[in-house]
């Protein structure tokens, strides 16, 4: 047989249009890469642009969402302020922060006696022989005490009573109130307006043509105001700047107040509470 020429192996020896292939794969894959980048590039551009118009020129929406955040900064600044200044004391005058340091005092004191009675009455029924009298006594106590803060019984003790000259007339329902606030504050226990109105928790203030009401009762001038509770304290509350005194005795109202502190204040009105309609003793 006729030998056959020897085949050399082809498969470690690409053809030279396999290398020609690849290498313009290569090119071409370079070329996209380049593409991609000018197009990053481009948007990156165009981006920036966006962002300038849009800052010089916004749209609707982007003036609305500025102007609901400059009301939401103005809110939290305000509030932050506000309740900064509600706790600044610097302002005050040398003899408004004597008026809180007495009244401080004053209300620490009542509170330790109040401390002391208490823990009186839990030794007297842990330990006394005769716990079940000492509980009816501290039960009837708590009653009585309830009563007169409720205004549904009389009540006397150490107090003040303020006389208000208001000859043109100005005294405002919201100046009463306020002072009954006063009062409240430096420690009043029983309150009562020209010794027909009993001052509770759900006394209201109003006025008509006739003049101010108080719990549909025509308050009279002169304005009497009877409180039972500590005279120097309630005293002080009435004379610190922007309080009753001033206020009363000051050119928008022109009348005069009178504070006579006294032993032994009585105060006899009463309220009668209204029959309660769902509710009833257990």
């Amino acid at each position: 047989m006729p030998e056959q020429p020897p085949v050399e192996p082809v498969a470690n020896n690409p053809s030279p249009k396999t290398v020609q292939t690849t290498s313009d794969g290569d090119q071409d894959a370079g070329r996209l890469d380049q593409r991609a980048g000018v197009d990053r590039v481009d948007q990156q551009a165009i981006g920036w642009r966006e962002l300038v118009r849009d800052f010089v020129k916004p749209g609707r929406a982007q003036v609305i969402f500025a102007a609901i955040l400059l009301v939401l900064g103005l809110g939290v600044a305000m509030q932050v302020r506000t309740q900064a200044a509600e706790t600044d004391y610097s302002t005050l005058r040398r003899a408004d922060l004597v008026q809180l340091l007495d009244d401080l005092n004053a209300e620490s004191r009542r509170l330790e006696t109040e401390i002391a009675q208490l823990e009186e009455t839990k030794r007297q029924l842990q330990t006394g022989a005769d716990s079940e009298r000492v509980a009816r006594e501290e039960a009837q106590r708590r009653l009585d005490v309830l009563s007169i803060l409720g205004g549904t019984a009389p009540a006397q003790g150490p107090g003040i009573r303020i006389t208000i000259l208001d000859p043109s007339r100005k005294v405002t329902p919201e100046l009463l109130l306020n002072t009954v606030q006063e009062l409240r504050d430096a420690g009043a226990e029983v309150i009562a307006i020209n010794h027909t109105v009993r001052v509770v928790a759900s006394t209201w203030f109003g006025s008509n043509s006739s003049g101010i009401i108080v719990d549909d009762q025509l308050v009279t001038v002169p304005i009497t105001i009877d409180v039972i509770g500590e005279p120097h304290a309630l005293t002080e509350s009435t004379r610190f700047s922007g309080g009753l005194v001033s206020e009363v005795q000051g050119a928008r109202v022109g009348g005069t107040v009178s504070v006579v502190s006294d032993e032994l204040v009585t105060i006899t009105a009463v309220i009668v509470p209204s029959p309660n309609r769902f509710a009833k003793p257990a």
